[in-house]
């Protein structure tokens, strides 16, 4: 339920930003300054999870991310002038990012095996979140104002955080302030830096997907939107269908052999993105590079989740904010490189993070196991 909601909230601003803009007469600069607003609530978010969930449990801080994401999702439908709609934006980031750091934590918390496979199937909602509201919104939008969908879906949160107050979770782990010096100490460990700078790469190689491709096949490729937007849905398609194989007939492959076929599997699709002379093909390298990607986060998670076991929040935390970072700053320079070069240059930006990833994973591997 959470990163379901999670994926909704991450994608709902741009599926009704047309809206918004009619709503408000906003131009260029303010539609960008609500998307930049998003990210800086959900950076908020995932640095405050971790020490509150290891402090307090996940109830307190589930609950109550739900009710502040209700409270978002209301204003984003019904905030009478642009002051409060922004602060509303950063509402959703920011309970969106704590349930996104929270839920990721609490999976690694109950599984005593297999923690990569477990936070695979929990991706595989985000998924299914980032693909339902906009075609929620399709469908629905001729009958209905955006205002009441959005509203309702601000509902679905409120029911979320009645349903976390009703069930049980994993105690609190640190019922006194003596786990201060082990939290430091996670800055002190080259391992888990590595995984971190990995996550700063697999964030912004997703971020510069999800935010470039569509004007990278409408201007480079030549394609109409409507190809180009399904293009972009049959990436978020081959991602989910990766997490779900992983966390199911995968599960018992080892982390490392589905981390390097990860990385064949990015490059064969971004030859074929290079390459393409048709739109199958196109669709191929898309399908290709969403099932890619599927498996860096719940495999580096995975592996802070058996480091970390006892501060677990806190290493998510670490890790997710570096992350985040990384998607903020490289989407950023994407941003300038396509204004100075031009967009074909996306897949030679995803070449560049492809060979991060790979230098990045083989020092990584190579500590876990030393370190065993």
């Amino acid at each position: 339920m959470g990163m379901l909601l999670f994926g909704i909230g991450l994608i709902t601003l741009g599926a009704i930003i047309p809206d918004l803009n009619e709503k408000f007469q906003l131009d260029g600069i303010s539609s960008g300054t609500l998307f930049s607003i998003l990210p800086l609530g959900i950076l908020a978010g995932s640095l405050l999870f971790g020490p509150i969930c290891d402090r307090y449990g996940f109830k307190i801080l589930l609950t109550f991310s739900c009710l502040i994401m209700f409270g978002g999702f209301e204003g984003l439908a019904y905030a009478p002038s642009q002051g409060l709609l922004k602060i509303c934006i950063f509402l959703i980031g920011l309970g969106g990012g704590a349930i996104n750091g929270a839920t990721n934590a609490v999976v690694a918390d109950i599984s005593s095996t297999g923690k990569g496979a477990n936070l695979s199937l929990l991706g595989v909602f985000f998924g299914l979140g980032a693909l339902g509201m906009p075609l929620i919104l399709g469908v629905l939008k001729n009958s209905f104002g955006f205002e009441v969908i959005v509203a309702a879906t601000g509902f679905l949160t409120l029911v979320a955080g009645l349903f976390y107050i009703l069930i049980n979770f994993p105690p609190a782990k640190q019922n006194q302030g003596s786990s201060v010096k082990r939290s430091l100490d996670l800055i002190k460990d080259n391992v888990l830096i590595l995984i971190a700078f990995f996550l700063f790469f697999q964030s912004s190689f997703e971020a510069i997907i999800n935010n470039w491709t569509t004007t990278y096949l409408i201007k480079y490729l030549s394609m109409r939107e409507s190809n180009a937007l399904f293009g972009l849905s049959l990436y978020i398609v081959g991602m989910s269908v990766m997490r779900l194989l992983i966390g199911s007939f995968f599960r018992f492959v080892p982390a490392k052999k589905i981390l390097f076929a990860s990385f064949g599997i990015i490059l064969v699709a971004l030859i074929c993105l290079k390459l393409a002379n048709s739109y199958s093909m196109v669709l191929a390298g898309l399908v290709l590079l969403g099932a890619g990607l599927a498996g860096g986060f719940p495999i580096m998670l995975g592996f802070v989740g058996d480091r970390y076991a006892e501060i677990s929040g806190t290493a998510f935390s670490f890790v997710f904010v570096i992350a985040l970072l990384g998607n903020m700053l490289i989407n950023y320079l994407m941003g300038v490189i396509i204004k100075t070069f031009g967009i074909q240059h996306l897949i030679s930006v995803s070449f560049v993070e492809l060979i991060a990833f790979l230098i990045l994973g083989m020092i990584i591997l190579k500590k876990i196991k030393d370190n065993k």
